[in-house]
């Protein structure tokens, strides 16, 4: 069942007998190009969406925190000063952020928390990073903590960081929080400095496919391709000490160093730094109405993330074909962390209908599985409704 602002809130009556004190719409995100650079210090390309969830919040007068995640069912009970991880990931994404502004100083109060929405799971739009952020900006109101989508935005990544284990980069809340309507933003993962960029090409549409796959791969090897980034940094900085991040690497200073990087950290180092020039050229491509060109800046990156950062599968190997394929398709990637999710795609808008179509069947017929079309559009953040 998908849920919007108004069915959370009457379940939150329903489940607390009181009308909620917040109700907040906490959008997931897309990102045109930018993969795996943010935590290289690189830029990226992202927007808020209008697929979200919703919260309806109230401070209950108790020491506790109560969440009903209507979406899956489930249900928690957690003392105030009993904040550490443990076995349910939804619930430590919660009770992370509430650390974190315990840390700062904050007297945490106890709240009921409901939340719903129609924001998919696993399809690479970042269900995690809006149930961070609707969490975080209900603090932030609650307890007038004043903080900014930027600040909130670092404060979800480091509850990531620490409490939940997963060493993640900043665009996912970033977007969250900071969209813009009917843009993408053009975010420096270095300095947090960021532009809005009209993404629409004349006669063109972004299309998402979803694979509908979700492999359990995508945390363990996401944190492996953290690790071996940094890897290739130190190797770089031996030779050029300028370099900080892969952000500041070039091409052929990775080239040169082929033969000194251990394991597979080449091909890693190769991908990132090729992909930071691309976002480049990608705003460029952008800012010029230049189908064919972003095109093809898609269809590199997917190249660079299925053969060289080694994070696609099968599935979506497939539905990128199937776009390569297609006459009325100027480029198609993986969109996320990997090894499932969606493709995003640059249609033609005349050619949408018979491509998702086209697609979807052969898809079915490949792998048994049903695929879905995600429609989208380019929202404001995290915001009251």
């Amino acid at each position: 069942m998908m849920y919007n602002d108004q069915s959370v809130s009457r379940q939150f009556e329903a489940l607390t007998n009181y009308a909620p004190a917040l109700l907040l719409r906490a959008p997931g995100r897309i990102n045109i190009i930018g993969e795996h650079t943010d935590y290289n210090q690189g830029l990226v390309l992202p927007g808020a969406i209008d697929r979200s969830l919703f919260f309806a919040v109230r401070p209950n007068g108790t020491q506790q925190l109560r969440f009903w995640a209507l979406d899956i069912e489930a249900a928690a009970v957690v003392d105030l000063i009993e904040l550490k991880p443990g076995n349910s990931l939804w619930l430590n994404y919660l009770l992370g952020i509430a650390q974190q502004f315990a840390k700062r100083g904050h007297q945490l109060v106890g709240l009921d928390v409901v939340f719903g929405g129609n924001l998919p799971v696993g399809a690479g739009v970042s269900s995690s990073a809006a149930l961070e952020c609707g969490m975080a900006m209900s603090w932030n109101l609650l307890l007038q903590a004043g903080y900014n989508g930027s600040e909130l935005a670092q404060l979800a990544q480091q509850s990531s960081h620490e409490f939940v284990g997963i060493p993640c980069g900043i665009m996912d809340q970033f977007a969250s929080l900071n969209g813009v309507k009917d843009h993408a933003i053009m975010l420096d993962c270095r300095d947090l400095s960021y532009r809005k960029v009209p993404v629409a090409i004349e006669g063109c549409e972004w299309v998402l496919l979803n694979s509908k796959v979700s492999h359990n791969l995508a945390e363990s090897a996401y944190i492996q391709r953290v690790e071996e980034c940094a890897q290739g940094v130190a190797v770089l900085q031996q030779h050029f000490p300028a370099v900080k991040s892969l952000r500041d690497a070039t091409p052929p200073q990775v080239e040169q160093l082929k033969e000194a990087f251990p394991g597979k950290v080449y091909q890693r180092c190769r991908y990132i730094v090729g992909e930071h020039y691309r976002t480049l050229a990608m705003i460029d491509a952008l800012g010029a109405g230049d189908a064919a060109k972003a095109g093809q800046l898609l269809n590199l990156t997917q190249l660079g993330l299925a053969q060289d950062y080694e994070v696609s599968c099968p599935e979506i190997d497939f539905l990128f074909a199937q776009a390569y394929r297609h006459p009325g398709v100027y480029g198609a990637r993986i969109m996320g962390g990997g090894f499932g999710g969606c493709t995003l795609n640059l249609v033609r808008k005349d050619a949408r209908e018979a491509f998702v179509g086209e697609a979807l069947a052969a898809y079915e017929a490949a792998f048994g599985k049903q695929g879905e079309e995600l429609v989208v559009r380019l929202v404001d953040g995290v915001g009251e409704v």
